[in-house]
């Protein structure tokens, strides 16, 4: 009998991985392991379960912990998104009303809104890998954005990628709870999300928007809520209206003033890009990629996601191998959406 329900296991596990014919996911993953730098996991999760799972590197696998650069910003979104769904915090609030500093300094109509999309028009150099000043606190930082940079435009008006909105919008947190940043990101987010292996813990001050550690599982849990409009493993982190606002692009084009290699020629929502629309303009396609390589995924028309995890300093040149091999996925998931 025992023997009898173990072969009965594995032909329903063989079955569910049968469906698929990933091999040309194998081949171009083989061919551009070189480039990724030796160390990736690779997960797609479709009809509810893993569907493949691909490792290389030495001792990398999908448990390995590794930083995971700006896919923090999709965290720290969705983290500000909890209140705004309870109503303790507005879209349209201005940051000023939490840190009254921003006023003195003619940034007082800089909204939570403009921070979740680098809106917020405060001067910023491109974003550099080792280029952040070492503070002592998140406070620190934050007030030194409001004191000591200068507006380049108003806000709302003009997009440039950077750390600033999203380390505002995460000391906004910290006013509004008087609570930690970490603490606050456990509780609503990596907690009940199961990222066991997920932190933003650092010796210096939190970054919000760059600072997390994660692992290819751990994120993956995270791209299921997003997938599944709010809910993992029948609880709900967001709303369903959250969801949709953070995939509503917040830029046109001739908005955009800086973006990194890896993201030109897409819009942006609140903490993601948004790789494809439909014919309305609605998101069908976004993403979160951070520096180190790793590229976080969600097809919303196809109904999965994917996760590319990486280890080691890569740049932002490999979005061509993503987007081929995400070609691969596509042929073999259909298109809901036709």
């Amino acid at each position: 009998m025992k023997v009898s329900l173990f072969l009965l296991f594995m032909l329903f596990f063989q079955f569910s991985w049968s469906q698929y014919n990933f091999s040309e996911v194998d081949k171009k993953l083989e061919a551009a392991k070189k480039e990724l730098g030796g160390n990736v996991a690779a997960l797609i999760y479709a009809d509810n379960k893993i569907v493949y799972q691909k490792f290389y590197g030495t001792d990398f696998n999908a448990k390995t912990q590794a930083p995971i650069a700006s896919c923090s910003k999709w965290l720290t979104a969705a983290l500000v998104m909890t209140y705004v769904d309870e109503g303790k915090l507005s879209l349209n609030d201005k940051v000023s009303k939490f840190i009254p500093i921003f006023t003195k300094h003619s940034k007082g109509y800089i909204t939570i809104r403009d921070c979740l999309a680098h809106l917020t028009g405060i001067e910023s150099e491109p974003f550099r890998l080792f280029g952040r000043k070492k503070y002592a606190s998140l406070e620190e930082e934050v007030n030194e954005f409001a004191t000591k940079k200068d507006i380049e435009s108003n806000p709302g008006l003009e997009f440039r990628y950077s750390n600033i909105g999203l380390n505002i919008a995460g000391r906004v947190l910290e006013v509004l709870t008087r609570r930690g940043f970490e603490q606050l990101m456990q509780e609503r987010i990596t907690r009940p999300l199961m990222m066991r292996n997920t932190n933003f813990s650092s010796l210096n001050a939190v970054n919000p928007s760059g600072g997390a550690v994660s692992t290819a599982a751990d994120y993956m849990n995270f791209l299921i809520m997003i997938l599944n409009k709010g809910v993992f493993n029948g609880k709900r982190i967001l709303s369903e209206k959250a969801i949709a606002d953070m995939q509503t692009a917040q830029t046109t084009p001739s908005m955009i003033k800086y973006a990194p290699e890896v993201a030109k020629g897409y819009n942006y929502g609140f903490g993601e890009w948004i790789l494809d629309t439909d014919e309305n303009g609605n998101s069908t396609v976004v993403a979160s990629p951070g520096l180190f390589g790793t590229w976080p995924m969600v097809d919303k028309c196809r109904q999965y996601a994917c996760i590319f995890f990486t280890k080691g300093v890569l740049g932002e040149e490999k979005k061509e191998i993503y987007l081929d091999i995400k070609e691969s996925i596509d042929a073999q998931i259909k298109n809901t959406c036709k």
